[in-house]
């Protein structure tokens, strides 16, 4: 035995103390909320983002797989507002329509930081800020106003999330939400926006969206168990 061969074992020992200890300060949860605000496209607002920007705001539940994959839980409330007016197409008869609608919004999704997400673990690379892309399900509901408004819908997205201290998050994200439905629009007093040209529609054809920025803050919490191992550590990593 040399020593190089002790300085080998040295290096080891101190990077799974490190491990260990960093390990016990990692967290699988987090738990926060969102605030932004909501736009919607359809029949009334065909291809302009941002158009009547109303507030929103979420509740939002998150698991860490590791530092690159998480799975996230919405519940969200959403103004969305739509009017014809001044818009390029022309309704039949020159008719102008409105709508207001509260839409609640509960939903699931999965997200991919596109760098190893921490502030520790410096040693596999890992940045306290990462951008990441986000897919899922979930389903929408908007009572009232003569019509309640009831569909499944497929969210995407991408975002960003800073870890300003331990167990803090902040977090910017533009998510979108495409509905299996053309009813978020109709409130009992515009039937005209439902198919205002004739042209029917299909599972993807003539249906209505919504889309929400946002901006979060959230805690972790729930400590990680790992061992000073390969396995803990690619399964963290």
């Amino acid at each position: 035995m040399n020593l190089t061969f002790f300085r080998r074992i040295s290096i080891l020992l101190l990077l799974c103390l490190s491990f260990f200890r960093v390990g016990a300060q990692e967290y699988l949860y987090e738990i926060g909320g969102m605030l932004g605000g909501a736009f919607y496209m359809g029949d009334a607002n065909k291809n302009a983002a941002f158009k009547n920007m109303n507030p929103a705001a979420s509740l939002l539940f998150r698991y860490n797989l590791n530092f690159r994959v998480a799975f996230k839980a919405n519940l969200a409330w959403a103004r969305v507002t739509g009017s014809t007016e001044g818009l390029d197409n022309v309704f039949p008869n020159r008719a102008q329509v409105d709508f207001n609608r509260n839409v609640i919004d509960l939903g699931g999704q999965a997200e991919f930081n596109f760098f190893p997400y921490s502030d520790k673990y410096q040693y596999l690379q890992t940045k306290r800020i990462a951008p990441y892309i986000m897919g899922g399900l979930g389903l929408s509901f908007a009572p009232g106003g003569g019509a309640t408004f009831f569909s499944p819908h497929i969210s995407a997205g991408t975002g960003v999330k800073y870890k300003i201290k331990n167990r803090i998050n902040i977090g910017a994200e533009l998510s979108m939400r495409k509905l299996f439905g053309d009813g978020l629009d109709i409130n009992g007093e515009n039937e005209l926006l439902n198919d205002p040209y004739g042209m029917g529609g299909g599972i993807w054809k003539n249906k209505d969206w919504y889309s929400m920025l946002m901006i979060s803050v959230s805690y972790d919490f729930g400590l990680r168990n790992c061992n000073c191992n390969k396995k803990d550590m690619n399964e963290i990593y």
